[in-house]
């Protein structure tokens, strides 16, 4: 959406919503030799001339005129004032032949009311009462999708993401037709579509595929119907060391051979900082060792899960001449045949 529908372009012109188009000429005029840069005695403020240019340039033109207007409520404004000026002269025409007829010795008050009942109760003043009220349609609710890591699912985090989200149409006010022809802005549908940035926060301790409700933040109701909602469905990314089950945080631990026989103190990431992991000796690939309490909370806040390390025993990438010599001797020297358990029952 264009800057200038932030801005009160008619206070620009030191004018106001009911200024007419010789107002809003004369005004630009007048201004414009006070400010432009080159025009001789003036203050030459390019930035204050470049802001009365835009509003002259908006507010002279009949159609953006018309959409700035309805989008600020200047034009319903505008016409609420028109409407109540348009019964003021019917009413005083009426009271007239009113009075004229009490001249015929007709009762005035009975002149009256016929007056008013005819002003008020006139077939086509209530057909176009009918056809401009239509009943309220709520908004429909948005869901979107926000991926996020396993850390930021324990300690929170926040998101700035972008929402595609209808509201009704600023040229015909969600109503699809303007004097009978279907509105040109949003194709007779009543609605357009516009994208918006929010940020948004993502409680601490969520879960995989949980739905974060953010009120009003959905699609725009039509004839003064309420707004949806936004639904953050969350995705709790999963990678090769790290991922959610539940209340517990899972992580796949590498060691090396070494560190399988005779164990080791291991520090691994965890949250903002580390922690450390003892592998006790001669530990299996596939093993699981549990830290307490590592994990996340459940919705009451009462009991919080735990880490879950799967060890798996790995070799080195790359493994110098010394090393391979060392395999090789390890490989002679064990006569442990540990396939034992395997038959063919």
């Amino acid at each position: 959406m264009p800057n200038y529908y932030n801005k009160d372009l008619y206070k620009t012109l030191n004018l106001t919503f009911e200024a007419s188009k010789d107002d809003i000429k004369s005004a630009y005029k007048k201004l414009a030799k006070m400010y432009h840069p080159d025009v001789a005695g003036s203050d030459g403020d390019i930035d204050k001339f470049k802001e009365i240019k835009e509003a002259y340039d908006i507010l002279s033109n009949d159609e953006s005129r018309r959409k700035y207007d309805v989008l600020r409520g200047f034009y319903t404004q505008r016409l609420a004032k028109e409407s109540a000026e348009t019964y003021k002269n019917k009413y005083d025409t009426y009271v007239k032949r009113a009075k004229k007829h009490s001249e015929k010795n007709e009762s005035f008050s009975n002149s009256i009311n016929e007056a008013l009942d005819s002003l008020f109760h006139s077939k086509h003043i209530k057909q176009k009462v009918n056809e401009e009220v239509k009943p309220p349609i709520n908004g429909s609710d948005i869901n979107l999708d926000v991926s996020i890591s396993c850390f930021e699912a324990i300690t929170g985090t926040n998101r700035k993401i972008n929402i595609l989200h209808t509201q009704p149409c600023p040229n015909c006010e969600g109503r699809t037709f303007i004097n009978g022809a279907k509105c040109t802005m949003c194709n007779g549908t009543g609605e357009i579509s516009l994208q918006k940035k929010i940020n948004v926060k993502i409680p601490k301790d969520v879960k995989q595929g949980a739905k974060i409700r953010i009120k009003k933040e959905g699609n725009k109701g039509l004839h003064g119907g309420k707004d949806g909602d936004l639904y953050l469905i969350i995705n709790i990314e999963k990678n090769s060391y790290y991922e959610t089950e539940g209340m517990n945080l899972l992580c796949n631990l590498p060691i090396t051979p070494s560190e399988a026989v005779f164990g080791a103190d291991i520090t691994i990431p965890y949250i903002d900082g580390k922690v450390n992991v003892k592998i006790p000796p001669m530990t299996s690939s596939g093993q699981k060792l549990r830290l307490a309490g590592m994990g996340l909370y459940n919705k009451s806040k009462t009991k919080k899960g735990d880490m879950i390390i799967t060890v798996l025993i790995k070799l080195p990438k790359k493994l110098s001449e010394k090393e391979l010599k060392l395999y090789e001797e390890l490989n002679t020297i064990s006569n442990d045949d540990i396939r034992t358990d395997m038959n063919a029952k």
